[in-house]
């Protein structure tokens, strides 16, 4: 039998917070910050601190006392930065997996709101609907049609029967598995139908949390982006150590000094090693995804992030996306006559047809359409013989995929027989009320009149039953039809520059939707929509091969009459065709799409628990102008990795070329291990601070997608950072020869190198900092870590030319 969630009162939100208190939060555990010790832990595995501590040994080795213990200071210095670094990534990462955490809709002093998962406590009554993920261990008193996945604890992928819990059964809680059990367990998903329970365990105490299983909703595997950098730095590692190896031996040969050559190899393998990649692409990503949560999109698997920047084509639906899903009850049609306009009363006429929309929707709704028609029933029928708050609902007969209608059976306080009000889409509410050919399509006439208007269309029908078994169908009821609801739902106030926007970026934009063509192409031609090339229909969809959909598909931007499993088709045609494809879904059939899609997209909002699992971003607020922000925030964070990679690259190629030639000339040495460090200090924060935090460029948004397989260090990318090295080592020996012309001594030159090396780097920041580099630009003029970066390396620039003590440990 099903309930009235009115009477039922559940906790009260005094003693909710009392058992909270009592007993933790409904959490499994979980990864937690890690603490200093461990960051510190994975320094000792970096090759770089690694070289750095040899440099500290045989500087002491050699018995430069003063200078170990500088170099040690440094090496104290960056542990500090990485540390830092480390932190802040990790702290965005578990940030963002206690936002993806599931929620959960529970009656509390007498009212259903919807809180997050962990905060379920023990005896909370949850209202399970389908698409839910089960928040924690619960038996069952009133379900209607409920088949649960509980592939999870059970391994069986087959979704089991629910019942509600007998008055005789006393037990606490069974074992998962098997048809007919009236518990449902944590982690477990709603796949059809509803129901109430009370929960009876939390946390640790579930089925889940007794066999040692931990959900982790982020997903932290290493991104592609992540793999290359890895890559390159295995490589460039390999390399520097062959070349390390060479320069100690030629040293060692021709100078006769092999510790000396130990620590121009060391410095040699320091200047070559880009161990700051590897970290950029870390932190960079991680506080990408904190700075796209602003914008109302949570990242749930972080290589969503990588792609935003190729995303090609966005496919979105219409309703709570691209409209408000704030709908309100626009035009009423109950089979003869038409009204678009209420005034402080409602026409007798309309009072039956509204009176069954009510009766159709859930009591105490959570759909927007239902609170609607709820709502707009209240306002007319409140005081009249069609308002029926004190019926008793018996049963409800849900949605399915053959037949988008529900039913919901009442018991009336004085008739002998059930009542039956269905409401759905009209073409399938003919077909409960079995009309003629003429009458569906006099009547069809008016759904497409409302559906140009750009109305979400809704048929209404009523029927009666003797009280007695009910049939398993609403097939078996004898339907008569009542009318037409037509709900207006207002587009979002910022949709139509975003479109714009994506057009300009070269990015195409498909709605998709289950409402009515004329419906969809009103709400097109509003939002700018391109769809001069024609539209499609779910029936129209169903009848051609994948084959022909590929092909069809390079000029389709509108859908409609799209049935959630096939959206899975489009999805795979136009990745077929190369496209990148983000797609929004909210309903558990739009799983399949979301998982197939590039870049799955789940309503925060009205979406369900499966679609949100089954996505790698989640829209908090529906909203499809956060999608786009989300697209251009996505563009600037792959934009500013390619910066930093540009400049690291620009600013280690004369660092490893005064280091080497001065060795293979015979020269006396440019650069030792304390001058590595030193620049070390400006390249870590700069690349993943100032960087990351550099402002997207104007024309950001003008531009085509990134292909998807674009590597970062592309020909351009590594034409433009070997100019720029090459630029600051001509400058670098420039001053070389210039100090020997005019017979400096080796110090001296030593210093004047070593000056323009720290200049040029400082120049190098601000030209890669933005594409259309100037002084005058406000963005850079705002950006407060350049300027620290640059007043702190000055200063320290400035001490070691000019104190004494210091000069001589950087042998100025």
């Amino acid at each position: 039998m099903a309930t009235d969630i009115q009477k039922i009162s559940g906790l009260s939100s005094k003693d909710a917070a009392l058992r909270l208190r009592r007993d933790g939060f409904n959490e499994l555990p979980q990864t937690r910050q890690s603490p200093l010790f461990i960051f510190i832990l994975k320094l000792f595995r970096e090759p770089m601190f690694l070289l750095l501590l040899g440099g500290v040994a045989l500087y002491f080795i050699l018995g430069d006392i003063a200078e170990s213990m500088m170099l040690l200071v440094f090496v104290i210095v960056i542990m500090g930065i990485t540390c830092y670094q480390e932190y802040r990534s990790e702290k965005a990462i578990i940030a963002l997996r206690n936002l993806s955490s599931p929620r959960a809709f529970v009656i509390r002093d007498g009212k259903g709101i919807r809180i997050a998962g962990r905060e379920v406590v023990s005896g909370d009554i949850i209202v399970l609907n389908e698409g839910d993920a089960v928040p924690a261990d619960a038996k069952l008193f009133s379900v209607t049609n409920l088949l649960v996945n509980e592939s999870i604890l059970t391994g069986e992928s087959q979704a089991v029967r629910k019942s509600s819990v007998d008055e005789t059964d006393t037990r606490d809680i069974v074992r998962s598995g098997g048809d007919d059990l009236p518990f449902v367990y944590s982690g477990t998903q709603v796949v059809q139908g509803n129901g109430y329970a009370k929960v009876i365990a939390t946390g640790i105490n579930t089925e889940m949390g007794r066999i040692g299983v931990s959900l982790n909703t982020l997903s932290t595997d290493r991104t592609r982006l992540q793999k290359e950098t890895d890559s390159l730095v295995r490589n460039f590692a390999i390399f520097g150590f062959i070349i390390c190896a060479l320069v100690v031996i030629i040293y060692g040969v021709t100078r006769m000094d092999w510790l000396q050559g130990s620590l121009v190899g060391i410095t040699l393998a320091m200047a070559i090693l880009p161990e700051e990649l590897p970290v950029v692409i870390t932190v960079f990503l991680a506080l990408g995804t904190r700075r796209i949560a602003l914008s109302k999109v949570l990242t749930r698997e972080i290589p969503a992030v990588e792609a935003l920047g190729s995303a090609t084509v966005l496919c979105v639906d219409k309703t709570g996306t691209i409209t408000q899903n704030r709908m309100t009850v626009s035009q009423l049609f109950d089979g003869d006559d038409s009204s678009g306009v209420f005034g402080s009363t409602l026409s007798e006429n309309f009072h039956q047809l509204m009176e069954y929309g009510v009766l159709a929707s859930q009591r105490d709704p959570f759909d927007q359409m239902e609170i609607a028609i709820k709502s707009f029933g209240e306002c007319y029928l409140k005081n009249s013989e069609h308002w029926h708050q004190s019926w008793q609902l018996i049963h409800q007969y849900p949605l399915s995929r053959k037949l988008l209608a529900m039913s919901q059976v009442w018991e009336s306080t004085n008739g002998k027989h059930y009542v039956i009000a269905a409401k759905g889409a009209p073409e399938d509410i003919f077909e409960l009320c079995h009309l003629d050919q003429n009458k569906i399509k006099e009547i069809q006439s008016e759904v497409e009149v409302m559906a140009h208007k750009g109305l979400r269309v809704i048929g209404v029908a009523k029927a009666s039953f003797p009280q007695k078994k009910l049939p398993d169908g609403q097939h078996d009821f004898n339907f008569e039809f009542l009318g037409l609801i037509g709900l207006e739902d207002p587009i979002r106030p910022n949709v139509f520059e975003s479109v714009r926007s994506c057009y300009q970026a070269g990015i195409r934009v498909i709605m998709i939707t289950g409402d009515y063509l004329s419906t969809a192409k009103e709400i097109a031609s509003q939002i700018g929509l391109n769809a001069a090339k024609g539209a499609f229909t779910g029936d129209e969809l169903a009848q051609i091969s994948d084959e022909d959909l590929e092909k069809r598909i390079k000029d389709i931007n509108i859908f409609a009459r799209i049935l959630p499993e096939q959206k899975l088709r489009i999805v795979n045609a136009l990745k077929a065709n190369g496209e990148v494809v983000a797609m929004t879904g909210d309903g558990v059939n739009d799983a399949p799409a979301l998982k197939s899609a590039n870049i799955g997209v789940a309503m925060g909002g009205r979406g369900t628990d499966v679609a949100r699992e089954s996505a790698g971003l989640v829209l908090l607020n529906d909203d499809f102008s956060s999608l786009v922000t989300s697209i251009r925030l996505g563009r600037r964070i792959y934009t500013n990795i390619k910066k930093a990679m540009v400049y690291l690259l620009a600013v280690h190629l004369p660092i490893i070329c005064l280091t080497a030639i001065p060795v293979i000339f015979k020269w006396p040495l440019l650069l030792w291990p304390i001058h590595i460090v030193f620049l070390q200090l400006i390249i870590d924060p700069t690349c993943s601070i100032v960087f990351e935090a550099a402002p997207e460029e104007a024309d950001i948004m003008m531009c085509p997608p990134r292909r998807s397989k674009e590597k970062l260090f592309n020909r351009r990318s590594v034409f433009l950072g070997l100019m720029q090295g090459f630029g600051v080592l001509v400058l670098s020996l420039g001053a070389l020869l210039v100090t020997k012309f005019l017979g400096w001594s080796e110090t001296d030159t030593r210093a004047l190198v070593f000056a323009v090396l720290v200049i040029s780097n400082i120049a190098l920041i601000f030209v890669n900092l933005s594409e259309h580099f100037s002084l005058a630009n406000r963005d850079i003029l705002s950006n407060r870590v350049l300027w620290i970066v640059v007043f702190t390396t000055l200063s320290f620039l400035t001490a070691v030319l000019t104190i004494p003590t210091l000069k001589e440990l950087f042998y100025f």
